[in-house]
C-alpha cells in the first residue's frame, strides 16, 4: 500500500511517503504504551484542557485544514469547512461531557453497597477511511483521549497529508507523545499491530471485506473491537411527503460528499402514486449540479476521491446494466480532466441484479417503486446492511411507525441530519457493530468494573 495525495481534480502527485519501518513501528508501540501509564492517571480536566485546546485550534484554523482534505480527496470547500467545525466541536463535546458520561453508577444490591466504575483500557488501534479525513478522527480521538486511552492510527493511504496535520493538531494543543500516534502502515504492519499485546482494543471504519479482515484478527487476539462498516440506506418516500421539501433533502442525502458517505441515501424507495412526480423533480435538480474545482464554492459536483474509486463505481453500474439495470440518467464519467462521474439515476433492478445488493460509493442513485407502505418496508429490510434511512411524510407518527420497522442502527423522519456529537452513530448486519459519539461512544473502550462492599457472613 501506498502513501500518497493526487489531486483528484487534477490527478496530480502532490506528495508521497514511505511506510514505518518496522523498527520505527516498534518506537511508536512503546511510545504509546508508556504515554498510556502517565496519561490514564490525568485527571478529566487536565485531558479535557488539552482535547479543548485541540478543538478551539481547528476551529481557528478551518480554512487550512479544509484546503488540504479539498486537494487530497476532493471534498467541495464549503464541505470540507463543515467537517473541520464539526471535528472541533465532536472534540469540544467529549471535553466537556466525559467525566460525567463515565461517573461511577450506583448499583442498589439487596445487602450491602456496590457500583460499576469506568477505567481506560490500554492503546487502542484505530483504522480509519479518507472519505471524512478529520470527522473519522475526531470520532475516535475525542471519546477515547478523555476517557484516558491513547491512540495509534492508521488513516487511508490517499489522504497521508491529513493523517499528519491531525496528529500535529493534538501535538500543538499539548498532548503528550504517544497519546496519538499516526502509523504509516502497511496492511501486513497492521497485523502485526493488532497481534501486539500492547493493543487491547481495535476500532475500524471502512468496507466490508476490511471489517471482516480486521474483525477477525482481532477476535483471533481476544480484543475488545468496533466495526463501523458500509451502508445501503433507504430513503423512503410515503404518498403524503411534501416533495417541496423532500427532493432537497434527496439531493444532499445522495450527493453530499460525492455520494461517499457511509449513510448517504442510497436506495430511493417512493409509492408508486407519487412516484413519476419525484422522479422528475429528482432527475432535474440532479441535473443542475454543475462539475467544477472543488475548491471553487461556485461548484455544486466535485471528484470522487480517486481515479480508481471512479473506475470501481463504473464498472458497479456496467455490471448493473448487464444484469438487466436501466440508467435513466448518466451513468458515464466526465469528459474533463480528474475523476467525474455524471450523477446517475438506476431503475428496473431486479433481486437478483448485483445493484440490489451492493453499495453504491458515489452519485448513483437506485430508484425503486413500491404499492404501499408495507412493502417499502420489506424492500429497506431487504438488504445486507443496516446502517440508517429515512422516511418522508407529512405525518410524523406515521413516518415513526414506518422508522421503527426498518432493521438499522439509525433512523430519520423528514431529515438526514446526523451532524450533532450528541447523536450515537452505528449499525447492524454488515454495516457493523458498535457506536461511535454521544454517551455510548465513550463506553467502547473502557472497563466497566464492578465495586461491591458490605459485611456478610463467611459461606460456609
Amino acid at each position: 500500500m501506498t502513501y500518497a495525495s493526487v489531486n483528484p481534480n487534477s490527478g496530480k502527485v502532490l506528495k508521497s511517503f514511505e511506510h514505518l519501518t518496522n523498527g520505527q513501528l516498534e518506537k511508536s508501540l512503546a511510545a504509546a504504551e508508556h504515554c498510556f501509564q502517565s496519561w490514564k492517571k490525568k485527571s478529566y480536566s487536565e485531558r479535557g484542557v488539552i482535547v479543548s485546546r485541540a478543538a478551539a485550534l481547528l476551529h481557528a484554523n478551518v480554512d487550512d485544514f479544509a484546503r488540504l482534505e479539498t486537494l487530497e480527496m476532493g471534498k467541495r470547500i464549503d464541505e470540507a469547512r463543515g467537517e473541520v467545525t464539526f471535528s472541533g466541536d465532536i472534540l469540544a463535546y467529549y471535553a466537556e461531557h466525559a467525566e460525567a458520561f463515565l461517573a461511577p453508577t450506583q448499583l442498589n444490591p439487596k445487602v450491602g453497597e456496590a457500583h460499576m466504575e469506568s477505567s481506560p483500557i490500554g492503546v487502542v488501534f484505530c483504522v480509519e477511511p479518507w472519505n471524512f479525513p478529520y470527522y473519522q478522527l475526531a470520532r475516535v480521538a475525542g471519546p477515547q483521549l478523555m476517557a484516558g486511552n491513547v491512540l495509534v492510527v492508521k488513516h487511508a493511504g490517499c489522504v497521508p497529508q491529513c493523517a499528519i496535520a491531525f496528529e500535529k493538531l493534538l501535538l500543538d494543543a499539548g498532548a503528550p507523545v504517544g497519546a496519538y500516534t499516526n502509523l504509516l502502515i502497511s496492511h501486513e504492519q497492521c497485523d502485526r499491530v493488532i497481534d501486539d499485546p500492547r493493543i487491547k482494543g481495535v476500532a475500524l471504519t471502512g468496507s466490508v471485506a476490511a471489517g471482516r479482515k480486521v474483525a477477525a484478527r482481532a477476535g483471533q487476539n481476544l480484543k475488545k473491537s468496533s466495526m463501523e462498516l458500509g451502508g445501503s440506506d433507504a430513503f423512503i418516500v410515503l404518498d403524503d411527503a411534501d416533495l417541496e421539501k423532500t427532493i432537497p433533502w434527496a439531493v444532499w442525502g445522495r450527493m453530499y460528499n460525492g455520494g461517499q458517505t457511509c449513510c448517504a441515501a442510497k436506495r430511493f424507495i417512493v409509492q408508486e402514486s407519487i412516484a413519476d412526480q419525484f422522479l422528475e423533480r429528482f432527475k432535474t435538480a440532479l441535473a443542475s449540479l454543475k462539475p467544477g474545482d472543488p475548491m471553487d464554492e461556485k461548484t455544486t459536483h466535485g471528484p470522487l476521491s480517486t481515479e480508481a474509486a471512479l473506475l470501481q463505481l463504473l464498472s458497479q453500474v456496467d455490471a448493473a446494466v448487464k444484469s438487466g439495470a436501466r440508467v435513466l440518467m448518466g451513468g458515464k464519467r466526465i469528459d474533463r480532466a480528474g475523476s467525474f462521474m455524471q450523477t446517475t439515476i438506476l431503475t428496473d433492478i431486479a433481486s437478483d441484479n448485483p445493484a440490489f445488493r451492493d453499495e453504491f460509493f458515489g452519485p448513483v442513485v437506485s430508484f425503486f417503486r413500491v404499492k404501499d407502505e408495507a412493502a417499502a418496508v420489506a424492500l429497506a429490510n431487504d438488504s445486507d446492511f443496516g446502517l440508517g434511512g429515512s422516511v418522508w411524510t407529512k405525518d410524523e407518527a406515521r413516518g415513526k411507525r414506518v422508522a421503527s420497522q426498518i432493521d438499522t442502527g439509525m433512523m430519520f423522519v423528514n431529515n438526514i441530519n446526523w451532524l450533532d456529537a450528541e447523536l450515537p452513530f452505528g449499525g447492524i448486519k454488515d454495516s457493523g457493530y458498535g457506536r461511535e459519539l454521544g454517551n455510548m461512544g465513550i463506553q467502547e473502550f473502557v472497563n466497566k468494573k464492578l465495586v461491591r462492599t458490605g459485611n456478610f457472613p463467611a459461606p460456609i
